[in-house]
């Protein structure tokens, strides 16, 4: 992903922006969970702010976004002759959201110390796999969905899709 692109629309700017934030917050899960032994072995404090905080994005950040660009953006795409990439990338937000399904309970537990060995391993693997899942799913979005926008919207429909974005 180019860090300098720049995109014509508010929406695909604030979606970017989005993005960034989660590539940072994934980097840093995918760094902690190759220092943190499988079994045994001490969780500090830092491990389990990281996972609350994780938790906390899966749940409502990543749900507000995916429900935006399926309530907003793939439909105006598929009108605009794009609905195959939205088809892909919503094939790809169900996908996101059975294993957040999984993760999510396993981040509740090690946020309040009560996670054991067992839950730990099922944790870094799933984990990991949302790590990998949501960087693929971010660089198509990047590289193909934020382009289709600065398209498809108009000027007025890309401000009253920014402010109701915003505003969520």
């Amino acid at each position: 992903m180019n860090a300098t692109t720049n995109f014509a629309r508010q929406v695909s700017r604030a979606l970017d922006e989005e993005h960034r934030a989660n590539l940072d917050l994934l980097g840093k899960v995918e760094l902690a969970f190759a220092r943190v032994p499988l079994a045994g072995g001490s969780r500090d404090a830092g491990l389990v702010t990281l996972i609350a905080s994780f938790g906390r994005q899966l749940e409502l950040e990543v749900a507000r976004h995916f429900d935006f660009e399926e309530r907003e953006l793939f439909p105006r795409m598929s009108e605009a002759g794009s609905g195959d990439l939205g088809a892909l990338l919503l094939e790809e937000h169900d996908v996101i959201r059975n294993v957040a399904h999984e993760l999510l309970p396993l981040t509740r537990l090690a946020s309040t110390g009560t996670l054991d060995d067992g839950g730990w391993v099922a944790l870094r693997r799933s984990a990991l796999e949302m790590v990998e899942r949501l960087r693929s799913h971010i660089d198509k979005e990047t590289m193909a969905l934020l382009p289709v926008l600065d398209e498809v919207l108009d000027e007025d429909t890309d401000r009253e899709l920014a402010f109701a974005y915003a505003s969520t």
